[in-house]
């Protein structure tokens, strides 16, 4: 991996080159691009196509641009391979409503080991922590978007919660980037499909979280305060691209039929 893109991936999410591989860069690392990168599913509605593998770094580093699981996953572990960190690709299972399990490989992780130990990374599922959580603690782990907890789930797999809440379910059976081709087909072509279903742009702040959902319909968590408003106009849409999330788009994304709340939860 050229150190010139690494060092702009690094400038992109305003962060510091870790003297070495260590918990506390990771720790850094995860922050700074969970606060930098959105999670977004525009490409989706724009008709462009998705990339897994080292293609994803223009999207997120050149083009200032976020992308679902499979895009800001794979590009996070480019970064931290090129700085010395041992990661793995684990796949997993979302949780859906009513207690279902979605299918494998439905969602993609990181493990990454830092000081002797397995963290759990993620920054492309929308609830997930904003520092890497122990995969060996079954205690309740604290962090700034809430308390998570693993449980085991049988057959090396873990169950990952937040505040009592299921989110998905990973393997610790690590698998390659490309294995993944055949779940992002069914993504970018079925009906059935959340990305599909929803349009979505979030991106964490400090103290909350700034949702777009649709072209129009703005949220904003900031500490213990909440608000929601409509954009007017698509003038108002391309300004909120560019203001909340960094993004410059020369046309909107078609809004799904469905409507704009469903499908994937940012919140």
């Amino acid at each position: 991996m050229q150190d010139g893109i690494m060092d702009a991936y690094l400038d992109r999410i305003g962060a510091t080159r870790p003297d070495r591989p260590d918990l506390a860069g990771l720790r850094h690392l995860m922050e700074r691009h969970l606060l930098s990168v959105p999670f977004e599913n525009l490409d989706y509605h724009l008709g462009e196509d998705i990339f897994m593998d080292e293609r994803v770094l223009e999207k997120i580093v050149t083009k200032n641009r976020g992308g679902g699981c499979y895009e800001v996953n794979p590009a996070l572990s480019f970064l931290l391979t090129s700085l010395g960190y041992e990661v793995d690709i684990l796949p997993g299972w979302v949780h859906r409503p009513g207690g279902l399990l979605g299918p494998f490989q439905g969602h993609l992780a990181l493990r990454v080991k830092a000081d002797g130990r397995d963290w759990l990374v993620d920054v492309g599922f929308g609830r997930n922590s904003r520092f890497p959580l122990d995969l060996s603690s079954r205690e309740a782990q604290q962090d700034p978007h809430g308390e998570y907890r693993l449980q085991d789930a049988g057959d090396g797999a873990v169950d990952v919660y937040l505040n009592g809440n299921p989110l998905y379910r990973v393997s610790d059976r690590p698998v390659r980037i490309e294995d993944f081709a055949p779940t992002l087909w069914w993504y970018r072509t079925s009906p059935e499909s959340s990305f599909l279903q929803a349009l979505f742009c979030s991106i964490r702040t400090p103290d909350g979280l700034v949702t777009l959902k649709g072209n129009t319909q703005m949220s904003r968590v900031a500490g213990s305060e909440r608000s929601k408003h409509t954009l007017a106009s698509e003038e108002e849409s391309f300004e909120a691209y560019r203001t909340h999330f960094g993004i410059s788009l020369d046309k909107l994304p078609e809004e799904p039929a469905g409507g704009v709340t469903a499908g994937v939860r940012t919140e």
